[in-house]
């Protein structure tokens, strides 16, 4: 960002965990951020920094409203929101998944435009959880530096099969799953192995299932790797067993690098994978099938590398970074009449 001329403001009480003390201190740092900058749109991403940070935007309009500090008839700022997916299933329990999703459609209500990033779960938050009418929703794709991937070549063949999942180590990926479905793989005779990317509170406790599971062979544990190009160059197939899903990154940086997918069929994921053609999209839970898709592509070099070269061609030029800039462009513009 610095290379750019931006000079990010950091706000270290801003952590991903709740913290009542933490989170009010966020809040008025927030807000004074935003009343020094006196911004014209205000742009939030997540849940709780899309909650502090749009309720920190109208407070700042309530006050620009008061004592009409500026010259555009007391609007204040636009209030703008991602939403990359949700947290109202999955996450927590019932009560507190209903708290967030009350506040949600409240902080709507101020909200000038929401955006998701996915036809699907613009959907899923328009009819099903009602959030805000459809015609203040927005769908704007996700974009992404991809050149590094695009060039990448395929895997040399070999005897075993690197199957990898990449993401965080938390109860919504639902890792066991694909353990138990490699577990099915590993005792039909195939040799594979299971490359998992990531960190997170489920490290110790997915270790050890792997060792119930009998599987410890044929699991590695790399942690977080931040060279994208060594992640997907040594992965055959790339696997997604989430309960829930917003626009997938690593299912998009697996089809960039030519990789072919299995995948849950949640949230966003089916705007992305078309099944039978860059991938395979497996019902949710559902240990056996999942299994079974595998082995179609590990027993297949040659639909490996067919789903490979289809899903790249459908990733170039619909998720790069400049399509994404042109898209924010127009969004704000469009917001501010210019």
């Amino acid at each position: 960002a610095r290379e750019m001329g931006i000079n990010p403001v950091i706000v270290p009480e801003l952590g991903r965990e709740l913290s009542f003390w933490d989170d009010w201190k966020a809040f008025w740092k927030i807000y004074g951020i935003i009343c020094r900058e006196k911004p014209d749109i205000v742009h939030t991403h997540t849940a709780k920094a899309g909650a502090l940070g749009r309720g920190a935007g109208i407070l700042y309009r309530c006050r620009v409203s008061l004592d009409c500090a500026r010259d555009r008839q007391g609007e204040g700022c636009k209030l703008v929101h991602t939403f990359h997916g949700h947290v109202f299933s999955g996450y927590f329990g019932w009560v507190k998944s209903w708290v967030f999703l009350w506040v949600e459609r409240i902080l709507a209500l101020f909200t000038d435009r929401i955006v998701t990033v996915s036809e699907a779960l613009k959907k899923e938050l328009v009819e099903k959880y009602k959030i805000a009418p459809e015609g203040k929703v927005k769908v704007v794709e996700l974009g992404f530096e991809l050149d590094k991937l695009l060039d990448l070549q395929a895997k040399g063949s070999g005897d075993i099969v690197n199957v990898g999942i990449v993401g965080r180590l938390v109860p919504i990926k639902n890792h066991k799953m694909l353990f138990k479905a490699l577990n099915g793989v590993k005792g039909e005779g195939w040799r594979v192995k299971l490359i998992v990317i990531g960190d997170g509170e489920l490290r110790e406790d997915l270790e050890e299932s792997a060792r119930e599971l009998g599987i410890t062979d044929i699991v590695e544990f790399h942690g977080w790797v931040k060279d994208l190009r060594e992640i997907y160059s040594g992965l055959d197939i790339v696997a997604l067993t989430s309960l829930n899903e917003g626009t997938p990154v690593s299912i998009i940086e697996a089809m960039a690098a030519g990789r072919p997918v299995v995948a849950t069929d949640v949230g966003g994921v089916k705007d992305i994978v078309e099944d039978g053609k860059s991938g395979y999209l497996v019902a949710s839970e559902d240990e056996e099938k999942f299994s079974e898709r595998l082995l179609d592509l590990i027993k297949d070099p040659e639909r490996r590398k067919r789903f490979g070269q289809y899903g790249r061609e459908a990733v170039r030029n619909r998720f790069s970074k400049d399509r994404l800039i042109k898209d924010i462009k127009e969004l704000y513009k469009g917001m501010l009449k210019i």
